[in-house]
Parts: C-alpha cells; sequence; structure tokens
C-alpha cells in the first residue's frame, strides 16, 4: 500500500536548486536510505516529505490518517521542560501518560541520559539529538523519517538502534552515512545528484553494484555522442556549400549533440598534500590517567606511537575518548602521566568541535588564509584547485561560510587541517555530517598518508577500512589493545567472554586479544588484558568437546543427483547472465529498464556462485570417496 506519492516536487534557495521534479512512491513497508554529497538537499528532502518545510513546485499526496515521526538534523526543546518532559510531549499519548513517562525515561537512559529531569541547556549536542531519537522511536508511526541517527551515537547503541529499526513495522525514510548500517537496515536507496533523486532497489552495496553498471554504461554512451559531435563539427565547418537544404536533419543532429546535457565521471575529493618529515622520536605516553570529580575516566595508559601507526579508540560515550585526544594534543592536562612529543612531530587535530569561521568569508577566503598555493604528490597547487579537488567548485568558493551547509563545513574543515601538511593526524569522530563520498576519499588519502593516524569513531565500516590496532575502554579504567579493525576486536570480544562463561579465564596469554598491551611493538610496559580472552580464532576451545563425523562411502541418492544435474544448471545460468549484460548494454539510455536488469543479472549472478560452491564441495566428497 502506498503511504505517500511525491509528484514533481521542487525547492530553490536563493539562485541554487536544491531538488526539481522529484517524483517517487514511499510504501508501507518500505527501508529507503538517502545519500548524496553534502549540500544536496538530504535534510531538506526529509523535511519535506515530514510536512516540515513546503515545496515551492509539486504536490505531496498522502494516504489519509498518515502518521508521520520526524526526527530532524538540529532538534528543537521548549527550554521551560526537562528532557523527560520535552520528549513525552512529543509522543502521541495512546497509553496512559506514566506509562509513557515511563518508557520515555527508559530509552533516555538506554541512551546515555541517565538523569531525564535536566534541562535542555545542560545537555550537548549529541545528547539533544539522542533525547530527540528517543521521542521519534517512541511516536506512534506508520512512517518513521530520521536524520542522521546514529550520528552521537556509540557501537552498542547503533547496535541496539539497528535492531530497534529492524522489528520497526512501518516504512522508514533516513539519511545515514553509515554504510553498515545501510546495509543491514535499508532495502532502497535514494541518491540525490545534481538535483535529482534517483532510486535503486536493494541495500546500499547493491547500490553500488547497480550504479556503477548505471555509470559504465552511461559514460560510454556519452564517449560515442562526443566522438560523433567531433564529427558533425567537421562537417558543419566545411563551409555553406555542405550544408544544404538535404541536410536539415544531419544539423539537427549536431545541434542536439551540442546542446546535450554532458555526463562526466563524478567528481571525488582528492587531496595527496606532502607530510612534514617526521623524525626518531614520535609520541610517547607514559601512565596517563584522567578523573572529572569521582568519575575516573582512564588510568595507566602507556604507549609509544609508531610510525605508520593505524589506531582507532572505542568505547561507550562519556568514557573519555576525546579527552584522551585533547591530552595529547596538549588541550587537557592528565592527572597523572606525561606526553612526550618528538621535535619534528606536527599534529593535524580534526575535533568534534572547532572554531567557528567568519560567517561572511567565502571557502576560498578561508583556504587561502592557509597558503595561496599548496605542496602536493602532484607539485605546487592553488588554494583554488585545492577547493575543487575538495568538491567546492568555482561557483561554491565564492559561498559564504554562512551559507554553507553542517556537513560542507565539515569537509571544509578538514581541508584546512590536511592542508596544513601534518605528520600526525588526530580525527575525533570525522565521520559526523561527512557524506560518504568525502569519506571514501579520505579513506583513500589515509591509505597514502606517510604518518601517524588516530581516530575515535562510532563508524565500524569507517574503522575496519582505516586501523589496524584498536585501543578499547574498558571498565577497568584501561585501555585494552586489540589488532586489527572493529570487526576483528568484536569477534575477540564475543570468544573471550564466551570462554569466561565457560571459566577458561587466559588473561593476557595471547597478545592479540582485546586487553593486551605487553609484548607489541611500541608499547613499554605490560598492562594484562580482561580475564577470559579467547584463543586464536584458527584453534579450537579448550572446553569444547569435538566429535567426529561417522564415515560413510558415497553421495546420498538426493546428492548424487544434484551433482549429476549441476553442471547444466551452472551452464544456463552462466549463458543467462552474459545474455542479461548484452541486454544492459543495449539498454543503456533506459534508466528504469537497466535497473531491472541489473536487479535480474545481480539476482543471477548470486544463484550462480551458489551452484559453483554446491558443485565444488559436491566435487570436493567424490574424490574424498576416492582415496
Amino acid at each position: 500500500m502506498i503511504l505517500m506519492t511525491l509528484e514533481g516536487i521542487g525547492i530553490t534557495f536563493g539562485d541554487t536548486a536544491i531538488l526539481q521534479n522529484v517524483t517517487q512512491g514511499i510504501d508501507e513497508y518500505d527501508r529507503i536510505g538517502v545519500i548524496g554529497v553534502n549540500g544536496t538537499g538530504k535534510s531538506t528532502l526529509l523535511a519535506i516529505v515530514a510536512g516540515a518545510l513546503e515545496a515551492d513546485e509539486g504536490q505531496i499526496i498522502r494516504r489519509n490518517g498518515l502518521k508521520i515521526s520526524y526526527l530532524p538534523q538540529n532538534p528543537v526543546f521548549d527550554p521551560e521542560r526537562s528532557v523527560l518532559e520535552n520528549v513525552v510531549r512529543n509522543i502521541e499519548q495512546d497509553q496512559e501518560f506514566w506509562n509513557v513517562q515511563g518508557e520515555a525515561a527508559a530509552m533516555l537512559e538506554k541512551l546515555g541520559i541517565e538523569d531525564p529531569s535536566v534541562m535542555p541547556e545542560t545537555l550537548s549536542g549529541g545528547q539533544r539529538k539522542r533525547a530527540a531519537l528517543a521521542a521519534a522511536l517512541l511516536t506512534p508511526s506508520d512512517l518513521l523519517i530520521l536524520d542522521e541517527p546514529t550520528n552521537h551515537l556509540d557501537h552498542e547503541m547503533i547496535e541496539w538502534l539497528q535492531n530497534q529499526l529492524e522489528s520497526y513495522r512501518g516504512a522508514l525514510v533516513m539519511v545515514t552515512h553509515d554504510r553498515y548500517f545501510l546495509d543491514e537496515v535499508t532495502t532502497t536507496i535514494w541518491e540525490i545528484d545534481r538535483a535529482n533523486v534517483y532510486s535503486y532497489p536493494g541495500n546500499y552495496e547493491k547500490y553500488l553494484q547497480t550504479k556503477q553498471a548505471r555509470m559504465d554504461f552511461a559514460l560510454a554512451a556519452e564517449r560515442k555522442m562526443a566522438q560523433l559531435y567531433k564529427q558533425d563539427l567537421a562537417w558543419m565547418m566545411r563551409g555553406a556549400r555542405a550544408r544544404s537544404t538535404k541536410q536539415k536533419a544531419h544539423i539537427q543532429r549536431f545541434e542536439a549533440l551540442r546542446d546535450r546535457e554532458k555526463i562526466v565521471e563524478e567528481r571525488n575529493v582528492l587531496i595527496e598534500s606532502i607530510p612534514s618529515r617526521m623524525g626518531n622520536k614520535t609520541i610517547e605516553v607514559r601512565g596517563l590517567g584522567k578523573s572529572y570529580g569521582d568519575k575516573r575516566l582512564f588510568r595507566d595508559f602507556t604507549y609509544t606511537f609508531l610510525k605508520n601507526d593505524r589506531i582507532g579508540i572505542i568505547g561507550p560515550n562519556g568514557c573519555g575518548k576525546s579527552t584522551l585526544l585533547k591530552i595529547l594534543t596538549g588541550q587537557i592536562e592528565p592527572d597523572e602521566g606525561a606526553v612526550e612529543q618528538g621535535q619534528t612531530i606536527m599534529v593535524g587535530y580534526f575535533g568534534q568541535e572547532y572554531e567557528e569561521l567568519p560567517p561572511t568569508d567565502t571557502v576560498i577566503d578561508v583556504v587561502k588564509s592557509i597558503g595561496e598555493y599548496i605542496r602536493t604528490a602532484d607539485g605546487l597547487i592553488t588554494a583554488s584547485a585545492m577547493c575543487e579537488r575538495f568538491l567546492f567548485i568555482k561557483s561554491k568558493q565564492y559561498t559564504p561560510v554562512a551559507k554553507l551547509s553542517g556537513g560542507e563545513k565539515r569537509r571544509l574543515h578538514l581541508l584546512r587541517v590536511l592542508m596544513g601538511a601534518p605528520n600526525v593526524l588526530i580525527l575525533d569522530e570525522p565521520t559526523n555530517d561527512l557524506d560518504i563520498q568525502t569519506l571514501q576519499i579520505l579513506e583513500d588519502y589515509l591509505d597514502h598518508f606517510s604518518g601517524i593516524v588516530i581516530v575515535v569513531s562510532h563508524d565500524r565500516y569507517f574503522l575496519d577500512r582505516v586501523v589496524n590496532r584498536i585501543f578499547s575502554f574498558e571498565p577497568d579504567g584501561l585501555l585494552h589493545q586489540s589488532e586489527g579493525g572493529y570487526e576483528e576486536y568484536l569477534l575477540r570480544k564475543v570468544a573471550a567472554e564466551e570462554d569466561a562463561d565457560g571459566g577458561k579465564a587466559s588473561a593476557g596469554h595471547d597478545s592479540g586479544k582485546p586487553g593486551v598491551s605487553g609484548g607489541k611493538p611500541g608499547v613499554s610496559g605490560s598492562k594484562s588484558g580482561p580475564a577470559g580472552a579467547s584463543a586464536p580464532a584458527d584453534q579450537p576451545a579448550k572446553n569444547k568437546k569435538y566429535r567426529a563425523p561417522s564415515q560413510r562411502k558415497k553421495l546420498t541418492f538426493s546428492e548424487q543427483r544434484e551433482y549429476d544435474t549441476l553442471e547444466d544448471i551452472i551452464d544456463a545460468l552462466t549463458e543467462k547472465s552474459e545474455q542479461l549484460a548484452a541486454d544492459m548494454a543495449q539498454a543503456s539510455t533506459d534508466y528504469v529498464r537497466l535497473q531491472e536488469l541489473a536487479q535480474e543479472k545481480q539476482k543471477t549472478d548470486e544463484e550462480l556462485e551458489e551452484k559453483i560452491e554446491r558443485f565444488l564441495t559436491l566435487q570436493e566428497l567424490v574424490e574424498s570417496f576416492q582415496n
């Protein structure tokens, strides 16, 4: 059942068309993720869908009685009411007041707000967003609209929210840059590009595959049209005699090719500034500890950062991650221990809070304040060219800071940090408010960055992509070390908890476990990990019994029948996949048909892969019987 239809929606801010001729529908069980470069209108689109903003053009048809719950990017609170009262006030009270109040208090606590009676002005920006998220989730609705719900959530909260949304019985439209979250929660992707909204079936991974196919065919078609245009241009330049009335159709084709909307490859954030030289001494921390009042954040942190270290720091909200980064940069003094930096160390710090830029300064003014020219791997680059590489096209470079979106301001600050040619990058929640395209190129930049990277992030994908060592804040007040990215940390943590439950504690024996910092390069001192650190993944757990499978000498009747038919099935699926690829090439100008074909090809290829894997499994069994 259709909940809402958008017909020809358009909106303009100043001289810029943010959205134009947007026509899309929302069904009752849709899970839609909205993506696009910062400043393209994602939050604007959500506000229009929610009814909080009126479009300049078009109409929205809503189902009668449609209930909408909306989490805006910047929620507003009544300053005269407590946080709990604000949340309860936003909830349609189909239940008794005290029941709603109890549910709201419980969810606020789950989201890290332990005292719901406080006034809104005492909350940080992240806490305000989490309080507004609680109100949005508790409001009965047919359509839930969430603008950046994962910002300011720690890893456990994100996984909790993921479970909440998977069990939500209604339609969902959300903006998020968390790619793992998109993959798990969404079934459709809306991409905003040049004021248009394109719909892709499937989650984020399928969107990438489908879009790549569309772009490949579109670019191939563009190259053909460009070649035709060159040929026609040469023909037109031969003179008036060649352009007789008999050639009117040829002239019209030339004009159509000349005036067509050019398809170009997407511009990417690209910056390769040369970092400052780093000497032998990097950053050494010894016995660091910090408390606020009776709350101890961490203690006894000792580590020597190595050249090209890629360190991820994780932990629940309020545990002290940002405080630790500020101690490393000298913004905050530790209660215990010391930080020593080598003389050649130049730190680039990208924090959650940053210095406000003069609102009347333009983008190019901000960049030129760092330097008129920047030295990169390609040589000297002008400030304007650097802006271009960072997705600020020439017309955008003269936009005042005050008119930039929140994400564009974050991108501009990131550009300033990277342009300073640091050899140590300290990034505090860099994924907040940055679009996926910017994150992808930041990740590529970090791949080639010849220096130390220290990052605090709740983005699991970003951590897996960038870091090779995790320090996690744990309840014992120590920072526990784990080798690899976030997924590896999580696997080890789960294994350690399972071993602990089985009474097989093995703290500190494997340096690859969470909590083990002794015996690692760059670590001075030894801190034992949590009780129950697990054995390596390739070793069986000591407390689990192993039962050998019964021996058999041939395939079962059903296996043999399956084995005999699989080769023909694989040949047929291969042929079908090749035919679909040819059909996609023919449909390169028909986007709707291309989407259908791409979806069918994806399904065919998945089935083909499954059948090949099954054939190989059965073949191994047959060979084992012969030995």
